[in-house]
């Protein structure tokens, strides 16, 4: 189970912060890192600060994107302050724990951590399933980067250790990775786009709507291909009304 979790830290600046977040997964039991677009090396400080985590900061893998990040995943919890315009599915702490330790024995898993001064982009939180924000103090809430690493580990390894009770059951739907629902989501906007509903040069705010929609109905596999056979069955008769 742990070792189908994984911890991304988008665009982190300070070395140090991989170190200390490395730690925080050792501690907890998790190994799997992943850094996005990093404006920092693992150097000298970043192996200073793991504290015996080197493993866990000189194998991590390093990509470009978010997507790129969580494509094999089928559960993404991205990290956010509850403030942001755009509503979004979110979870405390201890539920994404508890959801990220019931779903990995199915598929990959990811945490993803913004940078320490901006966070996630819009567009980033966009690639989550769910957004968690953890109760802090609201009269001060500030917490650094591997505070929150801390913090989300922490909770995952409860959860699991709850989980040993219930070897023997098993989850019986399946959801979609992340990338089969960036190619429903292209395949969408595509159609949308075909049959005028939406100006593709200017979809505006339609396809975030749709995306934060499908994301909090949490669509299943067979689901999901139930809605791309719709979308398909209206690709053919478009293509067959313009001819």
């Amino acid at each position: 189970m742990l070792e189908n979790i994984r911890i991304v830290l988008v665009g982190t600046s300070h070395s140090g912060n991989i170190g200390s977040a490395a730690r925080a997964m050792k501690v907890m039991g998790l190994t799997n890192l992943v850094l996005v677009a990093p404006e920092c090396s693992v150097d000298g400080q970043a192996i200073a600060l793991a504290a015996g985590a080197s493993d866990i900061a000189n194998n991590a893998r390093i990509v470009n994107t978010v997507e790129e990040a969580v494509a094999d995943c089928g559960l993404v919890i991205g990290t956010s302050a509850r403030s942001r315009t755009l509503d979004w599915p979110m979870l405390d702490s201890r539920e994404s724990g508890i959801k990220a330790i019931e779903e990995s024995t199915q598929h990959p898993v990811a945490f993803v951590f913004g940078r320490e001064r901006t966070g996630l982009s819009n567009d980033e939180l966009q690639a989550c399933n769910y957004h968690v924000a953890i109760p802090a103090n609201p009269e001060y809430s500030s917490l650094n980067l591997a505070m929150a690493v801390q913090t989300l580990c922490y909770e995952t390894r409860m959860a699991w250790l709850d989980s040993q009770a219930y070897k023997g059951e098993v989850k019986e739907q399946e959801y979609p990775l992340s990338e089969d629902l960036e190619r429903f989501y292209a395949h969408l906007e595509t159609i949308l786009d075909t049959t005028g509903f939406i100006k593709k040069q200017h979809p505006g705010m339609v396809m975030t709507k749709l995306r934060r929609l499908f994301n909090r109905a949490r669509p299943e596999s067979q689901e999901l291909n139930i809605l791309r056979g719709v979308l398909s069955s209206v690709e053919k008769i478009a293509k067959e009304t313009s001819k």
